[in-house]
């Protein structure tokens, strides 16, 4: 999945084209860090030494195993950043500044109702 498509799953589906691709991309980088420890936490439990380790194969396998982590996040199979980006709401439309105007004077119009009631009911 590249950085200006949507994430794969249910987000997909409900019309999450709208995320910023940014976002996506910072969502994504989560999970290839996430996968990173995974995969190494994995490799640290290995019961055996090979033959050939060393410093330098260990080194080696590190870049490769964060290779992988960076190419597995791409795909969206684990799914971690479909639920970053839907935990924070990322994958809701904002607001439009117009739409905020318009709730704000609403809110300014009940508060002017309101103020008018309570001064009918304080006068004689």
């Amino acid at each position: 999945m590249g950085a200006g498509s949507a994430p794969s799953g249910a987000g997909a589906a409900s019309g999450a084209s709208a995320i910023d691709p940014e976002k996506l991309k910072v969502a994504q980088q989560f999970e290839a860090i996430f996968l990173r420890q995974m995969i190494g936490s994995m490799r640290s439990s290995s019961l055996a030494e090979g033959m050939f380790d060393s410093s330098a194969s260990d080194q080696f396998r590190d870049m490769a195993d964060a290779r992988t982590a960076d190419e597995m996040s791409k795909t969206g199979s684990f799914g971690i950043a479909d639920l970053l980006i839907r935990q924070f709401g990322w994958d809701k439309p904002a607001a439009s500044p117009q739409a905020a105007l318009r709730g704000i004077a609403a809110v300014e119009g009940d508060a002017a109702a309101m103020a008018a009631t309570a001064a009918k009911g304080k006068a004689p």
